[in-house]
């Protein structure tokens, strides 16, 4: 399993040294554009608004707007040495809490937690300490150059990091557009609603849900390939001259055809004159 971060987490006087690894993946089949014509994928280049023409790697810089094209350029260094003195530092945990205390939608992206070198002793120390007082860890972490609110809690004997939103993060339910305001429920419809809830009440069985339009697609794909309904694309065309020098080329080839066929065109003029004659 892939390592994502390496650093170690801490609580109180206790250091855990951990890894993380990604406990969730992306299943979405990717679908490739390609030109309609010759079936080639289709590529996008970075082209600079101003002077329309493709920009390199090498030639582009990071900046923050900070108003209506005005912009505060931050150099590669800067930002290296910013993200170096915050991931060198432990995780630690600051808070301990309930779990219900968190609303759902404050949850990220979760990750595995395994103990490196000489951790495992720590690692189950702080695995037991949560499973006995029923509670998770919040921390902060910098991942991926950003920091994040995390928790820490216990899943499957295993301790799993999920990163969560900073409350700022989350949009205000005052927002929304449309909600209506409440209004009176005719109890029997009420009545009938509830019943149906509880008819379709039963045990969360994770298992039984399944990606219905991720199969159908796949079923869909494999029956075009076993049809042989599939396309090749074409040789990768060369790179494109300047257009200087294309110009030169074509103006020079298209004058040494012009001069080939005026020596074949008066020898066949001259013959066809004799045959007459």
């Amino acid at each position: 399993m892939h390592t994502v971060w390496k650093g170690s987490i801490s609580f109180g006087l206790v250091n855990i040294p951990i890894k993380l690894h990604t406990a969730t993946e992306n299943k979405d089949i990717k679908l490739r554009q390609l030109h309609k014509e010759c079936h080639t994928p289709i590529s996008y280049q970075k082209v600079c608004e101003g002077c329309k023409q493709e920009v390199k790697s090498e030639d582009i810089v990071k900046a923050y707007e900070y108003s209506k094209n005005k912009f505060v350029i931050l150099d590669e260094e800067e930002l290296e040495k910013l993200k170096r003195e915050n991931e060198d530092k432990a995780v630690e945990i600051i808070d301990f809490v309930k779990l219900e205390e968190i609303d759902p939608i404050y949850f990220e992206r979760s990750y595995f937690m395994a103990p490196d070198s000489g951790g495992g002793k720590a690692y189950s120390l702080l695995r037991k300490a949560l499973l006995e007082s029923g509670k998770i860890g919040v921390a902060k972490i910098i991942i991926r150059s950003k920091e994040q609110l995390a928790i820490v809690r216990v899943y499957k004997e295993t301790l799993l990091m999920e990163t969560i939103h900073y409350p700022d993060e989350v949009r205000s339910v005052q927002d929304v557009p449309n909600i209506p305001s409440e209004e009176n429920v005719v109890q029997r419809e009420l009545e009938t609603a509830l019943l149906l809830v509880d008819q379709l009440t039963t045990t969360f069985a994770p298992e039984k849900y399944t990606d219905d339009y991720r199969t159908a697609l796949m079923e869909l794909i494999e029956e075009k390939k076993s049809g042989n309904q599939i396309v090749t694309a074409t040789d990768e065309k060369q790179p494109v001259a300047p257009s200087n020098v294309t110009d030169l080329m074509s103006a020079l080839q298209a004058s040494l055809d012009k001069t080939k066929k005026k020596k074949p065109a008066t020898r066949k003029r001259t013959t066809k004159a004799k045959t007459l004659a």
